[in-house]
């Protein structure tokens, strides 16, 4: 592989997720996101995938706040990025203020068909002050959302993905290394949402973790578990009769667990919609004994 692109890449990223890169090759480590598009796209499939599901309601208020997120991104400037220490994923000291602000006040208007707790959320989020909107944003970060908090802590951390995914998208691919950790974004240092196979592209069979928070994407050895790193002990686990495309990677070492798809089986798969549509998988898994490696970004405190 070169490390270009398909014609009108931006030459300081050797790819992008979902570019139809051409040959067989060494997959490129890391996918940055494409802001003007991968929410756009995630507000499609989770519109697919709400079509006579169990959650269907849930999926289309999803479907409806991803396209709020890419109204909100598309026209953004990318924030002032950070200088990162050594060793550091370049977006992990990313600020907020203002123009953080801004997007979470474009994102408070949810559509007429919003549950009364969801309109009250939004309510108490836009009263709040900055500092207070900033601290639900830094608790969320965490992953220590204060109970109760759930509903606001949502559109808070809807809007930290468009600002996430604005200044990942801004950042130079070919700089980025992979981190010691191999289950946090090498980007903002965030946990991955899932895994997906690739059925295409430089190395087709390739995983690539997904970050939950800028949606970049690494890539991490097949038959190693995300967590602890073991080879041995992994069982994919999947719903008898349900989609080919959705396993769970489960650890006999720590008892864990991370989410697969697979593009063979389905090349529409999005992390985040696709995680957010098989719930019924991670109850499996649950049921029988393992924790998930990393939260699902928009389930908080679910």
């Amino acid at each position: 592989m070169t490390g270009t692109g398909p014609p009108g890449l931006d030459p300081r990223f050797k790819a992008r997720i979902g570019d139809p890169l051409a040959g067989v090759g060494e997959p490129p480590p890391v996918l940055l996101p494409d802001h003007a598009g991968i929410l756009a796209r995630r507000a499609e499939r989770l519109t697919v995938l709400a079509a006579g599901h169990p959650m269907e309601a849930w999926l289309r208020f999803l479907a409806g706040m991803a396209r709020a997120q890419h109204a909100a991104a598309r026209d953004l400037a990318a924030p002032p990025l950070p200088r990162a220490a050594a060793g550091e994923p370049p977006l992990a000291e990313l600020g907020l203020g203002a123009g953080w602000r801004a997007v979470l006040a474009a994102l408070l208007h949810p559509s007429g068909d919003a549950p009364s707790a969801t309109e009250a959320a939004c309510a108490a989020l836009r009263d709040a002050s900055a500092d207070a909107q900033e601290a639900l944003a830094a608790a969320y970060l965490r992953q220590e959302v204060p109970p109760g908090q759930a509903g606001a802590a949502l559109f808070a951390a809807a809007a930290l993905q468009v600002w996430y995914v604005r200044a990942a998208a801004a950042l130079d691919g070919a700089a980025i290394a992979l981190l010691t950790q191999p289950g946090r974004c090498p980007a903002c240092g965030f946990a991955p949402v899932a895994g997906v196979v690739t059925a295409a592209g430089a190395a087709p069979g390739t995983r690539y973790l997904h970050c939950g928070l800028c949606a970049t994407a690494w890539n991490h050895m097949r038959a190693v578990c995300t967590g602890c790193g073991e080879a041995g002990g992994l069982v994919l686990q999947q719903i008898e009769g349900g989609s080919e495309a959705a396993k769970a990677e489960t650890c006999t070492h720590c008892r864990g667990y991370s989410k697969l798809f697979y593009q063979a089986q389905d090349m529409g798969v999005e992390p985040l919609a696709d995680d957010l549509a098989t719930l019924g998988l991670d109850l499996l898994v649950s049921e029988a004994g393992f924790d998930r490696l990393s939260p699902s970004p928009l389930m908080i405190g679910g």
